[in-house]
């Protein structure tokens, strides 16, 4: 599964700012073919991005993914069918609107043989309803992410709601994310700047138990990655819980205790997770 702390959204048709994306140091650039670009440029905005992905060198440990047109829309065919020709750069396509598990299958078919993974954008009150069934629709699945704008105006929410408010939502995807064993990420603040109201939004998911959350402004990537990077102190504990552990099993222990605190396997799976976020990953 890739990292996804930080993930810029960037316009396809825009050579100048796809390519300064690329070198932001966000774990994931995310080149969109659907809202950033206009039906009459969706041809060449569609060819600028496999180019990008075919001969632009992103930064170390940056992943490229396309967000493609919905399933239902003219471009969506011709998306994929560009998207399976290119390069290895290619590492996930994002499909927008999922309504079911139909999208995704369509969407797997089309990039059949290239080897990217795909992410599923639940924007709609379908693609809310029939999760479960989107989670387990196809094996190239590896994440869920929430589409606020669209979502939003379709329940008839008000713009702009404080991220409390979505609450019940927020958790819907992510328990569906966690049974299928994929990774959660939230969707953009939709304001570019990386204030207090920003802020407060990103640590929220990220105590909800996201895995990282969309940006659409290069200032907010230092923020997200560092929100969602476990501390050198978590990341110690962690590694001390795990021994503990281990060193309690090898003396047929069921349990263990440290620092006063009794640790059981419910402990020793979030200390796996908290291990899993860091740069060098462990089979601790």
């Amino acid at each position: 599964m890739s990292r996804r702390r930080s993930v810029l959204v960037a316009p396809g048709s825009d050579r100048r700012k796809l390519t300064k994306a690329l070198q932001s140091g966000a774990d994931e650039v995310v080149l969109d073919l659907e809202d950033a670009v206009t039906p009459a440029h969706k041809a060449d905005a569609r060819a600028l991005v496999v180019e990008a992905i075919n001969s632009v060198a992103p930064a170390p440990r940056t992943t490229i993914a396309v967000r493609i047109n919905s399933i239902d829309s003219p471009w969506a065919a011709d998306d994929l069918a560009a998207l399976a020709r290119s390069g290895s750069g290619l590492s996930s396509v994002v499909v927008p609107k999922v309504q079911g598990a139909a999208d995704l299958e369509v969407a797997a078919a089309g990039l059949a043989g290239h080897g990217a993974t795909l992410q599923a954008l639940i924007e709609t009150p379908s693609g809310l309803t029939f999760l479960d069934d989107i989670c387990g629709a196809v094996d190239e699945l590896d994440g869920l992410i929430i589409g606020y704008a669209d979502l939003g105006a379709e329940l008839g929410r008000e713009p702009g709601l404080p991220s409390q408010r979505w609450a019940a939502i927020q958790d819907r995807v992510l328990i569906a994310a966690r049974t299928a064993g994929i990774a959660a990420t939230d969707g953009p603040h939709l304001a570019t700047a990386d204030d207090d109201e920003f802020r407060f939004a990103t640590r929220w998911v990220r105590e909800l138990g996201f895995d990282g959350k969309w940006v659409i402004h290069p200032r907010q990537i230092e923020y997200v990655t560092a929100e969602f990077t476990p501390s050198a102190e978590a990341v110690d504990r962690a590694r001390r819980i795990l021994t503990a552990l281990e060193d309690a099993a090898a003396l047929g222990a069921g349990a263990a205790q440290l620092d006063g605190q009794m640790l059981d396997e419910a402990v020793a799976v979030s200390a796996r997770r908290t291990l899993a976020k860091v740069e060098e990953r462990t089979d601790v």
